[in-house]
């Protein structure tokens, strides 16, 4: 398999590119929508909550983290999770530009 050679690309599509990774995992999408839905920290309950293996959250929540759309702080024993609004707002930005492109025009070429 060939390098992928992200300098040949903007940052902004490089960026959007690691995001659609981040978020095409279902079981990382199912991690932010509980983080959302409980709206606090999040210490040790995804297990139960995702129902996957916890070395597979612990997998799934360090991609989230390496992103910047989650921050974790340690507490004790455990390290609890929540959403990274600044980056959540700055991320939704950009993929706002990228999905807004499709603006109405006179002309077709379909």
């Amino acid at each position: 398999m060939g390098l992928v050679k992200t300098e040949l690309f903007r940052t902004q599509d490089n960026e959007i590119a690691l995001i659609a990774k981040a978020l095409g995992h279902p079981a990382r999408v199912a991690i932010l929508q509980h983080l959302f839905k409980i709206d606090s920290c999040v210490c040790g309950d995804l297990v139960n909550e995702i129902g996957l293996a916890q070395p597979t959250i612990s997998q799934h929540l360090k991609e989230l983290k390496q992103l910047g759309l989650i921050k974790g702080n340690v507490e004790g024993t455990s390290v609890c999770y929540c959403i990274d609004k600044d980056n959540w707002t700055q991320m939704k930005a950009l993929m706002s530009d990228f999905l807004n492109q499709d603006r109405p025009e006179k002309d077709s070429c379909c």
